[in-house]
């Protein structure tokens, strides 16, 4: 694949924020796949997504933890940051004005690239809180550009607990039937968490765009730092 980002003599650092294990694989595979220069460096705290799975809250404290972790990135002299939590974007602006350095969330590029595209918007969300988090961030995007659009939003939690006791096939299997039953009212299909991505590879037929967020966030923040630096 084309990533529109020149990797001759690349040598950014980047801090990887991640509230869950399942959001690992998928964006350290895009790295590799369009910047496998690019140096990795990851932060993690699971029991985040575990409280607000339990409580459905977002609260100051877990915005402190988050920021804690960015913290740490930053002490260890990374160029960027990138949160991979769906869930918490819409925390992570207000996050990055603590650094100087770029801080972008997991879904803002994939997000924007949607609005563009279409009007007619289909999202597929494994955790309760990223489902709502997902749609309220489309909406904020489409009135930034002025565009009606309506969104088609499924959030299916046994697919997510399937990925936690490691039974993949269950969840992709649960995935795919949510593409389907999406695919037929809608012009474009997000995958609202980077844990989704995977089923991309052994999906045979796509009747509409399906967007990730590991492949958009990773060309978007190796082309914010392409102006930045």
């Amino acid at each position: 694949m084309e990533s529109g980002v020149d990797l001759e003599k690349l040598s950014y650092r980047i801090g990887l924020i991640h509230a869950t294990m399942n959001s690992v694989q998928p964006i350290i595979s895009e790295f590799k796949t369009h910047a496998p220069e690019v140096k990795l460096l990851n932060f993690m705290d699971e029991g985040l997504l575990d409280e607000l799975n339990e409580t459905g809250i977002i609260t100051s404290k877990m915005i402190m933890r988050l920021s804690n972790l960015a913290a740490r990135a930053e002490e260890s002299k990374v160029d960027a940051i990138l949160f991979t939590c769906s869930s918490f974007s819409p925390y992570i602006a207000k996050i990055g004005e603590l650094f100087d350095i770029p801080v972008m969330s997991s879904d803002q590029s994939m997000l924007e690239q949607a609005v563009n595209m279409a009007q007619k918007i289909g999202v597929i969300a494994t955790v309760e809180a990223a489902g709502p988090t997902t749609t309220k961030l489309l909406k904020r995007y489409a009135e930034e550009a002025n565009k009606e659009i309506s969104i088609q939003t499924t959030v299916v939690s046994e697919a997510f607990q399937a990925l936690q006791n490691g039974d993949i096939n269950k969840h992709d299997a649960i995935i795919k039937k949510e593409i389907a039953n999406l695919s037929d009212d809608n012009e474009v299909i997000l995958l609202a968490q980077f844990s989704i991505a995977r089923v991309l590879d052994s999906l045979k037929e796509r009747k509409v765009p399906i967007l990730t967020s590991p492949e958009t966030s990773v060309k978007a923040i190796l082309n914010l730092l392409k102006q930045t630096k």
